[in-house]
């Protein structure tokens, strides 16, 4: 199996030491991502959780096409978000509108903050490259 590591211009990844993204065999990850500028680390969308969602998810394509995937491949979707109460259904709607008829498993969790104070949202994202088609079924729960 092989490993490859995606890395971008992020002066946090090179801070900090990890990858944007990582493919081994069809799975990739892409680490917690946030909604800030590629080349200069600035915040883009500073404590606007609907914008900042949506960039994140643009980010997150970016790296998976990359890796010969894209978010159609998604299959798991964690989100830290900072002031839950206030920000969870902006957060929300962003998810929706990036993933839409895609239906992945989901996670959102409160976090007291996280790198900047402008940043309300992080997101991870797993997917597996080449996935033929959805099918979805409803579970009927007694």
């Amino acid at each position: 199996m092989i490993r490859t590591n995606l890395k971008s211009n992020s002066p946090w990844e090179h801070k900090v030491g990890y990858s944007r993204a990582i493919r081994m065999g069809d799975q990739i990850i892409v680490t917690g991502t946030t909604s800030t500028d590629p080349e200069t680390g600035a915040i883009v969308h500073p404590n606007d959780a609907y914008h900042q969602t949506l960039r994140i998810f643009q980010t997150a394509e970016l790296a998976l096409r990359s890796l010969g995937a894209s978010l159609k491949d998604v299959y798991r979707v964690r989100m830290f978000v900072v002031n839950i109460k206030d920000n969870w259904e902006k957060v929300a709607k962003a998810h929706k509108e990036a993933l839409d008829e895609i239906f992945p498993t989901t996670t959102m969790v409160e976090v007291s903050g996280l790198i900047d104070p402008q940043l309300v949202v992080e997101i991870e994202v797993e997917a597996m490259a080449g996935v033929q088609r959805v099918e979805s079924m409803d579970m009927l729960l007694k």
